[in-house]
């Protein structure tokens, strides 16, 4: 089989030509023979101006290069998209299956025996994830670790936690202009993705879960001296695992798939994990079953006290022994049989787990933060194939509930009014936001955190009940109901819903309905009629994305991207 400079080769017709014409373009570039003659290692470049939490791969690049080179490899850099989660419009969801596809075009394009992959912010590790599960080539998944903590008057501040909490405070009038202004200069104080146990950290903690990067690389901060020999150690891994021919598929097996939905859950974390996971499953073509993954919350705890969850940030998670040691206290609920790319078992990354005496961050199984699932699943005739609630992010008091649904027809609208003051709402009553799934939106934005009215807020109401077929930050907190399946725009029942129908919500029994008879939702669902296409659908990327984006249960991948254009 061919490696190094004679992979991939350009269709000349000729493949003496092809290799010849290769050969001398590439020493342009001022490589000896010998070099040209080692195994290649691509490492994807995805630093740009626009993502700060990428502001570290340069210096991460030029330590996977020393890495490889340790071991006798080539390392050659190249460009791929690049994603920030505030920096995307309409939002970086709607990016994320053309990353993929960006990523494994030019994996396969491009010759290479193995290929480093480095991601953080926000949907660039699933993405990166879902095109190493396509191409199949070894692969080793290197994470820009969480940006270090904040300081704001002797307060200890997280992004984006705390942005969504005193930005909440701003608008109830608690906080001025003059000290939002400098807040915005503390919550991010160093490069490197969110700190709190937002979705970049969560799924940066499930990579590590599932052996797909080495011990610490989940966790450790961005700015650490030890992040960049972690790189280096991700070079070295990367031309062992080209010599060993060992690929994604051997690693990502629907046991390692089991291990990360329960790290998942232990850790309290982003409910868009689910959703990012099934697409990498569905790559290899393996179902994720949510009735299964509910079962592991039921019988998981969630043990790591992390924002938004609980009180703690990524820094003190990884000091405090970080995934190994989280998953020496689960190891009982896992497969520790299961390979990692660091050419061991998880069984004995557990065994080298740091013992950290006096630590709180990570809870024993005895004594957890929370027990009874970090992360529900809900059925019901308003989520018939599945909705999600971050359970640990919830107010208990709110896990019950029955109230007067308030219904927004889109996102545009939510935002225009819902600081109105004549706005007919009470605390008890419940916010439906609608066509802000993957085909509605487009994109299925993290709009599903629908601020508090403002004169709610004035108020002192922190929570109520907010539904959507949105997605929300995994930084976000409150008794939030998202992923709503089939979305609304997609002909889903929460287009039915009207202003004034109640609506019960038992996370508990795992249950959200509307409290409306079938024949009147009969007649409903006969007049209803599909929102209007938005402007540009026509063509290119958004036309692409519309007719071939599936459902949140699906992972919001693409249909012709899965095995066979099974979906």
């Amino acid at each position: 089989m061919a490696s190094g400079l004679r992979k991939n080769l350009t269709s000349y017709g000729d493949k003496g030509f092809s290799l010849f014409l290769r050969t001398a373009f590439i020493k342009a570039m001022g490589f000896s023979d010998d070099a040209l003659d080692r195994p290649i290692i691509g490492i994807t470049n995805t630093y740009s101006d626009f993502n700060p939490c990428h502001g570290n791969v340069p210096d991460m690049i030029e330590a996977v290069k020393r890495g490889v080179m340790l071991a006798g490899g080539l390392p050659m850099a190249f460009p791929t998209i690049s994603i920030h989660e505030a920096f995307s419009h309409p939002t970086s969801m709607f990016l994320r299956n053309l990353m993929a596809l960006d990523t494994e075009e030019m994996i396969r394009a491009q010759p290479m025996d193995a290929v480093v992959v480095i991601g953080g912010c926000d949907k660039t590790l699933p993405a990166q994830m879902m095109a190493a599960a396509s191409v199949n080539l070894p692969t080793i998944v290197l994470p820009t670790g969480p940006m270090l903590v904040g300081h704001h008057r002797g307060e200890v501040l997280g992004a984006c936690t705390d942005c969504r909490r005193l930005w909440g405070k701003h608008r109830a009038g608690e906080i001025d202009a003059d000290e939002i202004a400098a807040i915005s200069g503390r919550l991010a104080p160093s490069k490197g993705t969110c700190m709190v146990m937002g979705t970049a950290s969560t799924v940066a903690s499930m990579v590590e879960a599932l052996g797909m990067c080495l011990p610490g690389g989940g966790t450790c901060p961005a700015a650490h001296s030890e992040r960049l020999r972690i790189a280096e150690a991700s070079g070295t891994t990367a031309v062992r695992l080209a010599a060993e021919n060992v690929r994604p598929s051997d690693i990502l097996t629907p046991a390692a798939l089991r291990n990360a939905f329960t790290v998942l859950q232990a850790i309290g974390g982003s409910t868009n994990a689910l959703i990012h996971f099934t697409a990498v499953a569905g790559r290899l073509g393996i179902p994720v079953d949510l009735e299964e993954f509910d079962a592991i919350g039921r019988d998981v705890p969630v043990l790591v006290d992390l924002k938004p969850s609980g009180e703690h940030y990524m820094e003190h998670l990884h000091h405090a022994g970080g995934i190994p040691a989280l998953m020496r206290e689960l190891a009982p609920l896992l497969d520790t049989s299961c390979r990692t790319v660091g050419g061991v078992t998880l069984a004995e990354v557990i065994a080298k787990a740091e013992e950290v005496p006096g630590q709180e961050v990570i809870r024993p199984r005895s004594r957890p933060l929370m027990t009874g699932g970090g992360l529900a699943v809900l059925r019901g005739n308003l989520a018939p194939s599945g909705a999600l609630i971050k359970a640990a992010a919830a107010s208990e008091r709110l896990l019950r509930h029955e109230g007067r649904a308030v219904v927004f027809e889109t996102v545009g609208e939510m935002v225009e009014h819902i600081d109105d003051e004549d706005l007919d709402i009470v605390p008890e009553d419940i916010i439906v936001m609608r066509n802000a799934g993957p085909i509605g939106a487009p994109g299925m934005p993290e709009a599903g955190y629908i601020p508090i009215p403002r004169k709610l807020a004035r108020q002192g109401v922190k929570d109520m009940v907010r539904i959507s077929d949105a997605r929300m930050s995994g930084t976000a907190f409150g008794t939030i109901v998202l992923h709503l399946t089939p979305e609304s725009a997609a002909g889903g029942p929460l287009g039915l819903v009207r202003t004034g129908d109640r609506i019960r919500l038992d996370v508990p029994a795992r249950r959200l309905d509307l409290l409306v008879d079938e024949e009147e939702l009969a007649a409903r669902r006969a007049a209803w009629v599909p929102p209007a296409p938005p402007e540009g659908a026509e063509r290119g990327y958004l036309r692409l994305y519309r007719e071939q984006v599936l459902q949140a249960d699906q992972g919001c991948d693409f249909r012709f991207c899965l095995p066979n254009s099974q979906g």
